[in-house]
């Protein structure tokens, strides 16, 4: 595995073909812009973590290094910004699986649940380690999702230690597929991520997330730093309430999400000129109601097409998680409306990477069938994206003229047999039939058919295995995290 494997363009994919929706003028991106550059010259940002402080400081940023208070510059921040990558490619385990983030191609995912639930109670509970393993085969086999999101398919299975969730699920999913990883972080599990994806020749992502408002803590800056230390792409988030964590308006929210994010990028940016980084929105409004995020709700898109807007500016890629939680328990309609109208005004507006599948209660609840039937709609979403094509082929104005009027028709034309192959998306599980066929074929539902579907890959579908070598530097890595944590009497 080297560098020969990686030349020419992944497959992988969705193509953009269409201009980005906007919903706010160029003046008013200038607003956001400026409002950003307020809130870090003049408000600053809380950074937990020495080594980052002075780095800041070095670099002509006001720092009160005994309120751990920044306050950054903005020629520095558009410096940084500027010096962003706009596209770059991220390895998987196999090389077809490669992703290259930026221009105009969008990436889709899964999201994270601390549980599964059961489709005829649907009542929740831990999933146990064939299940898990059986979801990753399962995701490694659906075509429209492109990679792994940090915690998914779960947080974890039975009979973990609490911290050595993220390193044995990190493990699970390295063996079980050759699709990209991402990590998250928690009590230092990066090292030993970090280490797996190198064990195998791929990249990860990898996560550094402010806490709203306007604070970045050691374990994420940690995180930052050994990203960059391994030259891997790192996803700047934050996870913003409106009216809890940020303001409530759009526009405020935006204003301290987009200057949480630029901080980081920034630091990133002096750590590692040229560091691949990516701006990452997981901001969602507040139910004033519950005091729980509105997982789903329309003010998500607002903002998400917002967020597109400002990071386009800069050419910074960008990532979506808040396109896939909703308030849905369920497989119903209400969860199929919130998932469309995210996932397809996100991907409008120019997004590069979006989660998606799986997912139903916020970050509660996963289930693989439920990402079946997200794969059918993430597909339409790719349709959509490729617009539609003019030309004298699919004009078809000789052919128009050849059929005619009634009893002319298109049926049996060799135009047809080609063009409705590239024009028209086949869903694998939604329900095309007609009312009489649907009936005597047993009345099935889109769920009926997802659940067959999965039960279809996992009797036929043999991922990549990890090579003999490879396999037992895995369990080398995961030993030494047992080590390290029972060193630190995290875990018995």
């Amino acid at each position: 595995m080297g560098g020969e494997r990686r030349k020419g363009m992944s497959s992988l994919g969705f193509r953009f073909n269409l201009d980005p929706l906007k919903i706010v003028t160029e003046g008013d991106i200038e607003e956001i812009h400026k409002g950003t550059l307020d809130v870090l010259e003049n408000t600053g940002l809380r950074i937990e973590h020495q080594e980052a402080l002075k780095l800041f400081e070095k670099n002509g940023c006001k720092v009160d290094i005994s309120n751990n208070r920044v306050k950054i510059p903005p020629g520095l921040a558009e410096e940084c910004l500027r010096k962003c990558p706009s596209s770059f490619r991220i390895k998987a385990r196999d090389s077809k699986n490669d992703m290259i983030v930026g221009g105009n191609s969008l990436y889709v995912s899964l999201f994270s649940g601390m549980e599964t639930i059961d489709l005829e109670t649907w009542e929740p509970r831990k999933p146990t380690k064939g299940e898990f393993d059986d979801a990753v085969k399962l995701i490694d086999a659906l075509e429209n999702i492109h990679f792994f999101s940090n915690y998914t398919p779960w947080f974890g299975y039975e009979g973990l230690p609490p911290v050595m969730c993220i390193p044995e699920a990190f493990a699970a999913v390295t063996r079980n597929s050759s699709k990209v990883l991402k990590s998250g972080y928690s009590k230092d599990s990066e090292i030993f991520t970090i280490q797996m994806a190198q064990a195998v020749d791929a990249d990860a992502m990898v996560s550094c997330m402010a806490s709203a408002p306007l604070t970045y803590y050691t374990d994420a800056i940690d995180s930052l730093y050994r990203a960059l230390g391994a030259d891997f792409p790192v996803t700047i988030l934050s996870g913003g309430v409106m009216g809890g964590s940020v303001p409530a308006t759009i526009a405020g929210a935006t204003v301290v999400n987009n200057a949480e994010l630029v901080a980081g990028i920034v630091l990133a940016q002096l750590i590692r000129p040229g560091a691949k980084v990516i701006a990452q929105n997981y901001v969602f409004p507040l139910n004033m109601r519950s005091g729980i995020p509105a997982f789903g709700s329309i003010e998500c898109s607002l903002h998400n097409v917002i967020f597109n807007q400002y990071f386009r500016r800069f050419g910074v890629p960008t990532y979506f998680v808040n396109t896939a939680p909703v308030s849905s328990k369920v497989p119903d309609y209400q969860c199929g409306s919130e998932k469309t109208f995210l996932g397809i005004l996100t991907a409008l507006s120019g997004a590069h990477i979006m989660l998606l599948c799986g997912s139903l209660f916020g970050e509660l609840v996963f289930h693989p069938v439920q990402a079946i039937l997200d794969n059918d709609l993430s597909g339409m979403i790719k349709r959509f994206l490729q617009g539609v094509n003019v030309d004298e082929e699919s004009l078809a104005l000789d052919l128009i003229k050849k059929v005619g009027p009634i009893p002319g028709h298109y049926l049996d034309k060799e135009h047809t047999r080609v063009f409705w192959k590239k024009e028209h998306f086949v869903p694998k599980v939604f329900d095309r039939q007609s009312l009489q066929e649907w009936v005597t074929t047993g009345k099935k539902t889109a769920l009926d058919n997802a659940k067959k579907r999965m039960k279809e890959i996992l009797n036929t579908h043999e991922p990549i295995r990890l090579s003999p070598g490879q396999e037992d530097n895995i369990k080398k890595i995961l030993e030494e995290a047992r080590k390290y944590y029972k060193q630190r009497d995290m875990m018995e």
